[in-house]
């Protein structure tokens, strides 16, 4: 058996929502990592949570935008060990689609919620960049 030390794996769950007009919501992160930047909606997946209920319940907090669990759609898992900087994060990332003029309103840990233009994002914190990027690839194949 070996001796090596086990490392701690926190698990999270994010949203991408995007319009049917071309925009993604974003919110601006109030703490660190990556205090000030765009992000995300998203967080940790609470004791006996699921991470599409959790990305549903971030969602709703940090955003104020409401969906149930299964209207969430699975994009894929991000597992790079480097991905976050407080150390081994998981995230299972999700999408929604949702009406243009959806309202949206900053609250748990966010600063500010906003529209932004799929075609003009500012840079993005961890790697969310990549995981917008693999929701229009596959939104663009199905």
């Amino acid at each position: 058996m070996s001796t090596e030390t086990l490392e701690t794996i926190r698990y999270t769950a994010d949203v991408v929502v995007t319009t049917t007009d071309g925009y993604v919501l974003l919110i601006e992160r109030g703490w660190d990592p990556h205090k000030g930047a765009w992000a995300l909606p998203g967080g940790h997946v609470d004791p006996g949570e699921t991470s599409r209920a959790a990305a549903a319940r971030e969602l709703a907090e940090e955003a104020g935008v409401y969906a149930a669990p299964e209207e969430l759609d699975q994009i894929g898992v991000y597992d790079a060990p480097d991905r976050d900087p407080r150390g081994r994060y998981v995230t299972v990332a999700y999408q929604l689609n949702v009406l243009p003029g959806t309202i949206v309103e900053p609250g748990d840990d966010a600063v500010r919620a906003e529209w932004w233009p799929l075609a003009a994002l500012p840079p993005l914190a961890f790697d969310h960049g990549q995981i917008v990027a693999d929701t229009l690839v596959r939104l663009a194949t199905t």
